[in-house]
């Protein structure tokens, strides 16, 4: 794995444009672009005609900040079995299984992921919420699972270490995927 130069941090190269260093960007974007070629094609969701307008077709990463950002990546996989960004590009990155994406931007004084400071929350699917919450209390992680059965499925919420809220969701009735 290329480095970045002694004292310099691992920003893009304005030359080249290129990162100075391997970074999780450049992982997930090596994954997405070649899961998304492929999908697009396998699918038939390839744009039709001239004016077709290009879509894209799914999250190819999720990027925030985080004080202490490998111990909290190591949060993340240990509890959540999201598998942490690879080092080198031979090494395989964590892929979700298709299904239902909800991209909802939120009025700006919502209270509902919380902490007014925090400015975003992710939404996790699940197989098994019930289980999911089980493993989580073992490792003394507060879960707040919502008792409402709701037409889309089963609700839970749950932070990381650094305080960022996490829904978990398993999908049901009118969107099983």
């Amino acid at each position: 794995m290329r480095r970045a130069p002694e004292g310099r941090n691992a920003e893009w190269d304005e030359r080249t444009m290129q990162p100075q260093d391997f970074t999780r960007r450049a992982a997930l974007g090596l994954v997405a672009g070649a899961a998304a070629a492929t999908q697009t094609t396998a699918t038939g969701l390839e744009p039709k005609g001239e004016k077709a307008m290009e879509r894209v077709t799914g999250i190819g990463g999720f990027f925030f900040r985080a004080k202490d950002p490998k111990a909290l990546a190591r949060w993340y996989q240990d509890n959540l079995g999201i598998t942490m960004t690879p080092e080198d590009y031979g090494a395989e990155a964590w892929s979700q299984e298709a299904g239902t994406t909800v991209f909802a931007p939120f009025k700006h004084d919502t209270t509902y992921f919380g902490d007014m400071r925090l400015q975003w929350m992710i939404n996790f699917r699940v197989r098994d919420l019930a289980k999911m919450a089980a493993q989580l209390r073992a490792k003394g992680i507060a879960v707040e699972v919502d008792p409402e059965t709701y037409p889309n499925g089963l609700f839970a919420k749950t932070a990381d270490p650094e305080g960022n809220p996490i829904q978990l969701w398993q999908p049901g009735g009118v969107d099983e995927s």
